[in-house]
């Protein structure tokens, strides 16, 4: 393996500044290094990726054991080894009926029996006077529910849904607000039911709820396999739903996390969000690497971060339903591989995960976009824009969306020549000096690589096509890296931290043993707070 990853840092050296539009000079490029999966393509012709780099990149996969990694993980088999856990989000969205075995049990019966309770439980809260759902959760909890839910909005037709997970006070105090407590259904999302955020949000909203007449005992539901903990808070368990260890909190929308969604689109969208979900589990396992989507694009990913260098990542999505994508793809991607060790504890010998960030476009084209044009570090794209919208009556609008994603993409690759820039300059009647000068600024490098994924609509199949395909690029990169993308160690300390901290804040306890900055920023916090 480490012969392939020479080679292709051998490769990336021979390149060098190499115009990526030198690529188009093969007439047939666009169609070679695009994949098309029912109403979706992935383009990742503009990037400087030739078919050997690619085919060398290919190896590379292959050598890692990534297919035999992927068929032990819809196995069942306890592929999270630093925990001893299968994992089997993928068995959530199910729809085949083959059994799923963990430990010799088939783990599907319970699934559907689950996913029944969730359907009546939903109807049952769409046909009553509930009118608002408030989601207390927060990471996997939080993020994925949340951004779904936003991106689905022309599919709702029940309850408003509004999600919690920021201590902050702030956050649950202006959600709450406004709200009537004797229609609103509190959701609380934990699966151990102790996440310290997530209770402290949950005794806040019962204490409105009873405050303003409200029944919580009718009122509340729990997301949580801690049954004798759901049962102290006081509510039924008939309304708690709970998930195995096999789900990681950023891979569990598609189980009872994304109860709210259903709430919000109803079973048969959220059965649809299901079935997208696992067409592209299907086309993962079934397609050979060149025409696998998921592969493909771990594998760009690979290329960008590892070899080519770039640490960053922006996730641009044209499309205002997906503004929260960006922030789920950095949990999803950041949490599962922002890892130093390797499986077997050793240090990894290069960088692993990438910096995740993004915006919806056009938003961005007005903030950050500036420094992916003309900055010095050079960021890979990820675009992705709908064929149509959901608004008929302001196509003129989807149309100017999709002009200005494929605009960007174009932008990045082409540049502006100093030569142009001066010809731009000279049309404004400058000379001299100041004609160079002016040019200058106006000059755009270029040869900077985007991929972007068109689909048709985004409905509840396609959004469960898009969620699932990053959840398997992320698994292929963290495959490639020798790293587990199914724990997530580095959340703990500050937690921990935290909690001894409390007490010192709240002025319980001093501040011995604690470093001289935290002590004294403690001491200034409490002088402002007292005073």
């Amino acid at each position: 393996m480490m012969e392939i990853w020479n080679k292709l840092h051998t490769r990336h050296e021979a390149i060098g500044e190499r115009p990526i539009l030198a690529l188009f000079e093969d007439a047939g490029r666009a169609q070679a290094f695009t994949i098309r999966t029912q109403d979706m393509a992935f383009d990742y012709a503009k990037t400087n990726i030739d078919a050997d780099t690619r085919a060398d990149l290919i190896a590379l996969a292959e050598s890692a054991g990534v297919a035999e990694k992927r068929d032990a993980m819809f196995r069942g088999e306890k592929i999270n080894d630093t925990e001893g856990r299968a994992v089997l989000h993928t068995a959530l969205r199910n729809r085949d009926d083959a059994p799923v075995l963990v430990d010799g049990q088939d783990v599907m019966p319970a699934i559907r029996a689950t996913l029944k309770r969730m359907a009546d439980f939903s109807d049952e809260i769409r046909a009553s006077e509930i009118t608002d759902v408030v989601n207390i959760g927060i990471g996997g909890s939080d993020l994925g529910p949340a951004m779904a839910v936003a991106a689905l909005a022309p599919y709702h037709d029940g309850p408003r849904c509004h999600f919690v997970s920021n201590v902050d006070g702030a956050h649950i105090a202006d959600t709450l607000r406004g709200l009537d407590a004797k229609t609103t259904l509190v959701i609380v999302a934990s699966k151990t039911f102790t996440t310290i955020e997530t209770m402290t949000n949950a005794r806040t909203a019962r204490a409105w709820m009873v405050d303003h007449g409200g029944d919580p005992a009718t009122q509340f539901a729990a997301l949580s396999t801690a049954e004798d903990k759901t049962a102290a808070f006081g509510i039924d368990a008939a309304r708690v739903f709970g998930f195995e260890d096999w789900v990681g909190g950023r891979y569990s929308v598609w189980g009872p996390i994304g109860l709210s969604l259903m709430i919000a689109i109803g079973p048969k969208g959220f059965n649809a969000f299901l079935d997208g979900a696992h067409a592209m589990d299907t086309h993962f396992r079934a397609a050979e690497p060149l025409e696998n989507m998921p592969m493909m694009l771990a594998l760009v990913g690979i290329w960008h971060n590892q070899i080519c260098g770039h640490a960053t990542r922006a996730v641009l999505p044209y499309d205002e339903r997906l503004s929260l994508l960006p922030d789920y793809f950095q949990q999803l991607e950041m949490e599962s591989n922002g890892k130093r060790v390797q499986m077997d504890g050793t240090a990894s010998p290069r960088d692993t995960g990438p910096v995740v960030w993004g915006a919806a476009g056009t938003n961005g084209q007005h903030a950050f976009y500036q420094l992916i044009h003309q900055g010095t570090r050079v960021i890979p794209c990820e675009f992705m824009v709908a064929a149509n919208g959901h608004e008929p009556e302001l196509a003129h609008h989807h149309h100017l969306l999709i002009a200005n994603c494929l605009a960007q993409s174009e932008a990045l690759m082409q540049g502006r020549s100093l030569a142009q820039a001066r010809k731009i300059m000279q049309e404004k009647g400058l000379t001299g000096e100041e004609l160079e000068r002016q040019a200058q600024h106006r000059v755009f490098v270029g040869n900077r690589p985007s991929t972007t994924l068109v689909y048709d609509r985004l409905d509840p199949y396609i959004l469960g096509q898009i969620i699932a395909l990053y959840e398997h690029r992320v698994f292929v990169e963290g495959v490639i890296l020798g790293i587990n993308s199914f724990d997530q160690w580095g959340v703990e300390l500050g937690k921990e931290l935290a909690t001894s901290l409390q007490p010192v804040v709240e002025g319980t306890q001093g501040t011995e043993g604690k470093d001289s900055s935290t002590a004294a920023l403690v001491e200034y916090l409490i002088n402002l707070r007292d005073k």
